[in-house]
């Protein structure tokens, strides 16, 4: 299928669409295109056809299989915060914006669970949790506006992982809408279902390219008690991890965390905030766990005294108040949006957790040895394996040659990533950007058992076309 159209059969499927979800809920203006024919990329430019809005699962339907008649292709659009160019309509396609199907619609105190539809904000979620008395613990930067569906269509992960999963681990229930219009209901809220393949599973982290997730039963936990945050400043790769395991070792963390000085320097600077203590080291790590006891906060002070004694800890701090908790954790989270004026290039990549020191090392080496000018600025979830690769522009160099020195150094990185077993995409899905590199995480065998599902669910290959492999 050929998602572009010409204008002709545009001006028939816009008028289509108008007649299945109301005028006012299909929008072509240029603005309406930059903003929601996008995600967080820039380096391809959005030109979808129509903005569509629907407000029921009925529409849903109604706007998929009138995608099979008329053979346009369907961009699913949530809060539009990916890094891989999943939510990218650029060939002509509707996009379909889950915004105003944003209720929450049941809560059952006794199962944990609640049920909301696609479009609601992940800090919605996490905010009627509290108010519950629950917790929702897939948290992350953008969780002020990315959107449930979105975070199931990519199995966002985050700054918890290391205690509460991915995304994928608090879905007890999905109703998706597949690539012919066919309503699915998954699993249902249970906890325990071992009859025949558990199909939730294929559309959690499918990138909207099987179906369209419009509703979602999701799990939730007891809310963590006094929650304490250490900064630790460290010398190298290596001590980055004796202190992990450590600590691994003696406390349940909650998060483990690491970023270099040339992060902390420019977070610092342009967000106002105070630097954790006076020493400048090359690299930081901020843990997190539930101080339930006295006993806990006085095993965390003597593996940081232990560690200091080691070498591996030049110095530290740890919070005292919730105000202090989050000051820390803003040193950690406003690096990306702080480095953003820079014109990042970005890499999203893992291995397994033993492997970090080493695999870092080797993809510092390669850049360095490449492009010696380019600022690197690390920043990831090493409890969890997954580390942040982002190289800055220089000033004195154009856009366009950047993003292409960077994508040939990628390709070693990538060489490197491969080597260790990795992936080129640790949490932000594949989509446009990531797409040429799929080979080195997934083998042949394998891309060709992705595509032979695509095509039970989307034989007409209406959903989110391009995306993942071509």
């Amino acid at each position: 299928m050929n998602a572009a159209a010409s204008r002709e059969s545009a001006d028939v499927i816009i008028t289509q669409l108008k007649e299945i979800v109301g005028g006012a809920n299909v929008r072509c203006s240029d603005d309406d295109f930059a903003t929601y024919g996008r995600d967080w990329t820039r380096a391809v430019d959005p030109a979808p056809i129509a903005i569509v809005f629907p407000r029921s699962i009925e529409q849903v339907q109604a706007v998929v299989r009138r995608a099979n008649d008329l053979e346009f292709g369907i961009v699913p659009s949530g809060g539009r915060t990916g890094l891989s160019g999943g939510a990218v309509a650029a060939n002509g396609e509707v996009v379909l914006a889950l915004d105003y199907m944003n209720a929450i619609k049941h809560f059952d105190p006794i199962d944990r669970t609640v049920q909301c539809e696609a479009g609601v904000i992940t800090e919605q979620l996490q905010q009627y949790a509290e108010e519950q008395g629950l917790f929702y613990p897939v948290d992350f930067a953008s969780a002020g506006s990315s959107q449930i569906g979105g975070n199931i269509s990519t199995n966002a992960g985050g700054i918890k992982v290391i205690r509460y999963g991915m995304t994928r681990d608090w879905v007890a229930g999905l109703k998706v809408v597949t690539g012919t219009g066919e309503l699915l209901e998954l699993n249902n809220g249970l906890l325990k279902n071992n009859a025949g393949y558990d199909l939730r599973q294929l559309f959690i982290g499918a990138e909207g390219t099987l179906g369209l997730v419009v509703e979602a039963t999701m799990q939730l936990t007891r809310q963590p008690h006094d929650l304490t945050a250490m900064v630790l400043g460290v010398p190298d790769f290596d001590a980055l991890m004796q202190v992990f395991n450590r600590f691994q070792a003696s406390i349940d963390l909650t998060a483990f965390e690491f970023f270099s000085e040339q992060a902390l320097q420019k977070v610092v600077e342009h967000q106002g905030l105070a630097r954790p203590f006076d020493s400048a080291t090359p690299f930081y790590c901020l843990l997190e766990f539930e101080r339930l006891n006295e006993q806990v906060e006085e095993q965390a002070m003597t593996l940081f005294e232990e560690a200091v004694e080691k070498g591996w800890v030049i110095d530290g701090v740890m919070s005292q108040s919730l105000e202090q908790l989050k000051n820390l954790w803003r040193l950690r989270e406003d690096i990306s949006e702080t480095i953003s004026r820079w014109t990042p290039y970005k890499n999203d990549i893992s291995t397994v957790i033993s492997k970090v020191p080493e695999f870092l090392v080797a993809v510092e080496d390669v850049v360095n040895a490449r492009y010696p000018d380019f600022e690197i600025i690390w920043f990831g979830h090493i409890g969890d394996g997954n580390v942040h690769l982002n190289i800055l522009k220089p000033d004195s160099l154009d856009k366009t040659t950047f993003f292409e020195q960077c994508s040939e150094v990628s390709l070693e990185v990538f060489d490197i990533v491969e080597r260790f077993g990795g992936s080129v995409s640790a949490e932000h899905g594949v989509g446009l950007l990531k797409k040429p590199y799929l080979k080195y995480t997934r083998s042949a065998a394998e891309i060709a058992a992705m595509k032979a599902i695509k095509q039970v669910f989307d034989p007409k290959g209406v959903m989110n076309p391009g995306k993942v492999f071509d």
